[in-house]
């Protein structure tokens, strides 16, 4: 399955240099996954979009006219990737905006992702990036255009010996992944950095957050080390595609997946059908699930 694209409605690649997106960043974008012809967070997704496009001034675009386009972009497909795309649209030269804006809505369809089962069952093998990320308040946790640090990032490996790697702000806190962000397990408790000053606020770590509440599960949004990932007892990775990853190698610390990866997997594959392993073990009695 090839890629295909729509822009405000229409099948079409092509659009404006001046668009501002293409400019100068100046918009947001969602990455969502679609299991037969559906996307079943849609309304996560939009909110958080909806979010950014009040912090940034963009008007935000109609949900039921954004859904139609999602499905019809899905439509037909067992398993695939759809991105959201939203600029400011066109502008002339310089960062002041037109006063009036006319926003540029872009759905885009990808083939899913393969990873091996191994990344589930066994875990992956996170590597620590020299890229810091810079910390801005009045843009952290939305998810604009602008994403040059995960590019230098991830561009900081290639081949398949590490599946991710885990970026720090300028102060060496552990913010997030290049494309994930990141839990700690410590005893009963759940942790995850705060991202008040950078980092993007996940669709799938809102999920984990609160999941791992229901399950009676002490949760914390706090600063995290890199200290604090090579103590902990269990390190998750999470985004919209993956859903969640152990990690099994970080550094010099090995780990396993534990209890609260497979309690919170368990929940997961009922709700959410990209992962095709088995889920045998049982639950710790600390959970109340």
């Amino acid at each position: 399955m090839s890629t295909r694209c729509w822009i405000n409605g229409d099948e079409q690649v092509n659009i404006a240099v001046a668009d501002r997106g293409l400019q100068y960043g100046d918009g947001l974008f969602e990455t969502l996954a679609a299991f037969e012809g559906k996307c079943p967070w849609f309304t996560v997704h939009f909110q958080r979009l909806a979010a950014g496009c009040e912090r940034l001034a963009i008007p935000t675009p109609d949900k039921q006219v954004l859904l139609r386009e999602v499905e019809q972009a899905a439509e037909g497909q067992h398993k695939t990737v759809i991105k959201i795309l939203l600029t400011s649209g066109r502008g002339g030269r310089g960062y002041r905006r037109p006063v009036v804006l006319e926003p540029n809505r872009i759905v885009m369809r990808h083939d899913w992702p393969e990873y091996p089962d191994a990344y589930w069952r066994d875990g992956v093998v996170l590597k620590l990036c020299d890229t810091r990320l810079g910390c801005n308040p009045a843009l952290a946790g939305i998810k604009h255009l602008n994403r040059l640090e995960q590019v230098v990032a991830r561009n900081e490996w290639h081949g398949s010996e590490y599946a991710e790697g885990l970026m720090c702000d300028m102060q060496g806190h552990v913010i997030e992944g290049t494309m994930s962000n990141v839990f700690v397990v410590r005893g009963n408790t759940l942790a995850t950095p705060n991202l008040t000053a950078c980092g993007v606020d996940g669709v799938m770590r809102r999920w984990v957050m609160q999941t791992a509440e229901e399950l009676n599960m002490e949760v914390q949004q706090t600063a995290l080390s890199v200290s604090d990932i090579k103590q902990a007892d269990e390190v998750l990775l999470t985004n919209s595609l993956i859903g969640l990853w152990p990690v099994k190698i970080f550094e010099s610390s090995n780990y396993q997946p534990g209890p609260v990866y497979q309690a919170l997997l368990k929940y997961l594959v009922k709700e959410y059908p990209l992962i095709n392993i088995q889920i045998n073990a049982p639950i710790n009695t600390w959970f109340n699930a």
